[in-house]
C-alpha cells in the first residue's frame, strides 16, 4: 500500500509545483499586464495633457488676436472720428468756398454787365461820332468842292487841296474882287461925270476904250503878283470877268449905283468865256493826251487839271443836251503795274465835267478794301504794298458848281493781282534760296538831316543793322509776328521799319525799286521765320 501511495504523493507534489509556477506566472503576468496598462495610461494622460496644452495655447493666442482687434478697431474708431471731423470741417470750408465763389461770380456778372453797358455806350458814342464825322467829312468835301468850283470860274487852282491853300487862294480873290470893285467904281465915276459933262452938247458916251481891258489888267496883275499861271485867250475873246458877275460882290447901296451908272454908260456884256488850258502849269500835269476838238466840246482831263472851256454858247448847249450829272468817258489806266512804276489814270470828261477827284484803292483777298494812304493824284506809284493785291482807282467827277457825278472805278492789270517783273523776282527767289541778303541804306539817326551809311542783314533766323563806319549793330533780333515794314506813297525810297519791341527806325535806299526788293525779301523771311 506504501508503495502505491508514494507515487501519488509525488504526482501531487509535482501538480503542487506546477500550479505554484502557474499561479506565479498568472501573478507576473498580471503584474506585467498592470504594469503596461499603467504604462498605456501613462501614455494616454501625456497626449491628453499634450492636446490641452495645445488647446490652451490656441485658446491664450486668439484671446490674445482678439485683444489685438479690439486695440485696431479703437484706433479705427479714433481714426474715423479725426477723418469726420476733417469732412465737416471740409465741408464747412467747401461750403464757405462756394459761397465766396457765388459772390464773385456774382460780382463779376455785375462787373460784366456794367462793362457791356459801358461799351454799349461807348459803341453808341462811337456811332454818333462816326456819324457827325461823316456829317463833317460830307459838309467838309462839299465846301471844298463849292471853293475849288469858284475858284476855277476865276481860273485860280490851288497846287495843294488842303484847307490852308484854298483859304489863301480864297482871301486872294476876295482881294482881287475888291481891288476890281473899288478901281471900276472909282472908273464909273469917271465916266458918270465924263456923261454929266457931256450931256449939255447931246453926246452919249457909248463905251470907253480903256475899259474893257481894266478888268484884265487888274486880273493879269493879280496873277503876275501871286505865281499863278495865265490863261490864254479863245480867239480874239478877251480874257477877263464880266462886269455884270462883279457887281454881284458889291454892297447893295454900291451895287444899284454901280448898275445904273452901266445902264447909263450903255456897256454892253462882256463874256467869261476863258480857256482853261494849263499846259504850263507845274502841278499835277503829266501829259495831254486829248486837246481840244475842233468844236472845243471834249476836252481831256489829266489829274485834277481842268481843261475844260466854259462859254455861254457851250453852257447853253449842254444844259439844254442832258441835265445828267458829270461824268467820265473812256476812263483807263496808262502805265504797268509792277513795284517801282507809275499808273496814270485819265479819261474824257462829259457834261461840263471840271474837276476830277482820285483814290486808289487795294482789293484784299478778304473782301475788303483798304484805302491807300495819300493816294488822292491821277499818278499812283505801285509800292511793295501792293504785291499780290488787287488795286483799283476810284474817281469821282465834279462840274463847276460842285455837283457830283457818277463815281468811276477801274482795275489796274486788267483786274489781275500785282506781280514782280521777272528780274525782281529772280533777285528774291536768289535770296531766299541763299538764306541771306545783305543791302545797302540810309538810317535817319538823332536829327531830320543825320543819315548814316549803315548795312542790313537778312537771314532767315533774324536781322541786323549796323552802320557801315563803326560796325555798331543798331538794331539785331529775331523775326516776330510784331515786326512791320510801313511804305510810304510816291516816288519815295524810304520806308519804316518797327521792330518787335516798338522801336522805329526810318530807313532809305537808294531807289524804289530797291526799297520794294528789300521790303518783299525781308516780309518773305519773316513768313518763314
Amino acid at each position: 500500500m506504501s508503495s502505491v501511495k508514494s507515487p501519488s504523493r509525488g504526482l501531487n507534489n509535482d501538480e503542487i509545483q506546477g500550479q505554484g509556477s502557474e499561479f506565479l506566472g498568472r501573478h507576473n503576468l498580471e503584474k506585467q499586464l498592470a504594469q503596461s496598462n499603467f504604462k498605456s495610461n501613462d501614455a494616454l494622460n501625456h497626449a491628453q495633457d499634450l492636446d490641452t496644452m495645445e488647446l490652451f495655447s490656441q485658446a491664450r493666442g486668439q484671446e490674445e488676436e482678439i485683444l489685438s482687434l479690439r486695440e485696431q478697431i479703437a484706433v479705427s474708431c479714433m481714426k474715423e472720428l479725426q477723418l469726420v471731423n476733417e469732412k465737416c470741417k471740409l465741408e464747412r470750408e467747401f461750403s464757405e468756398l462756394r459761397m465766396a465763389i457765388d459772390d464773385k461770380q456774382n460780382e463779376a456778372i455785375t462787373s460784366a454787365s456794367n462793362d457791356l453797358a459801358r461799351r454799349k455806350g461807348y459803341l453808341e458814342e462811337n456811332l454818333k461820332l462816326a456819324h457827325d464825322l461823316k456829317v463833317a467829312e460830307d459838309e467838309r468835301y462839299i465846301f471844298m468842292s463849292s471853293m475849288l468850283g469858284l475858284l476855277a470860274e476865276y481860273g485860280l487852282w490851288p497846287r495843294v487841296m488842303n484847307a490852308s491853300s484854298v483859304s489863301n487862294y480864297v482871301k486872294h480873290l476876295h482881294d482881287q474882287i475888291q481891288w476890281r470893285i473899288r478901281n471900276s467904281h472909282d472908273r464909273i465915276g469917271e465916266l458918270t461925270s465924263g456923261q454929266e459933262s457931256h450931256a449939255d452938247n447931246g453926246n452919249h458916251v457909248v463905251e470907253s476904250p480903256g475899259s474893257a481891258n481894266l478888268t484884265n489888267h487888274i486880273h493879269n496883275e493879280f496873277m503876275f503878283q501871286h505865281n499863278i499861271p495865265q490863261q490864254n485867250p479863245i480867239g480874239n475873246e478877251q480874257n477877263h470877268q464880266p462886269m455884270s458877275n462883279m457887281t454881284g460882290y458889291m454892297n447893295p447901296g454900291v451895287s444899284g449905283d454901280v448898275n445904273g451908272a452901266f445902264k447909263r454908260v450903255n456897256y454892253q456884256e462882256i463874256s467869261n468865256a476863258a480857256d482853261r488850258d494849263l499846259s504850263s502849269f507845274q502841278h499835277g500835269l503829266i501829259d495831254q493826251i486829248g486837246m481840244q476838238e475842233r468844236t472845243g466840246e471834249r476836252q481831256f482831263v489829266n489829274g485834277n487839271i481842268n481843261l475844260y472851256q466854259p462859254s455861254h454858247e457851250h453852257d447853253e448847249t449842254a444844259s439844254s443836251v442832258s441835265e445828267d450829272g458829270p461824268g467820265i468817258e473812256n476812263f483807263q489806266i496808262c502805265g504797268d503795274a509792277i513795284p517801282g512804276e507809275k499808273l496814270l489814270g485819265c479819261g474824257y470828261p462829259v457834261r461840263r465835267t471840271s474837276l476830277c477827284m482820285f483814290q486808289w484803292v487795294r482789293h484784299l483777298q478778304d473782301g475788303t478794301r483798304q484805302y491807300i494812304e495819300g493816294a488822292t493824284n491821277p499818278e499812283y506809284v505801285v509800292t511793295a504794298d501792293d504785291v499780290d493785291k488787287l488795286i483799283a482807282v476810284e474817281c469821282i467827277p465834279m462840274d463847276d458848281k460842285g455837283r457830283q457825278g457818277e463815281l468811276v472805278r477801274l482795275f489796274a492789270n486788267d483786274q489781275h493781282k500785282i506781280k514782280c517783273d521777272p528780274e525782281m523776282q529772280h533777285e528774291i527767289d536768289t535770296y531766299l534760296s541763299k538764306g541771306e541778303a545783305i543791302f545797302s541804306v540810309l538810317l535817319l539817326m538823332d536829327s531830320a538831316e543825320n543819315w548814316e551809311q549803315a548795312t542790313l542783314f537778312l537771314r532767315r533766323s533774324g536781322y541786323q543793322i549796323k552802320i557801315s563806319g563803326t560796325e555798331a549793330a543798331v538794331v539785331s533780333e529775331k523775326f516776330s509776328k510784331d515786326l512791320s515794314i510801313k511804305v510810304p506813297c510816291g516816288l519815295s525810297s524810304q520806308f519804316v521799319l518797327t521792330c518787335s519791341d516798338g522801336s522805329s527806325h526810318p530807313l532809305s535806299t537808294f531807289s524804289v525799286r530797291t526799297r520794294d526788293t528789300l521790303v518783299l525779301t525781308m516780309r518773305l523771311f519773316q513768313s518763314v521765320g
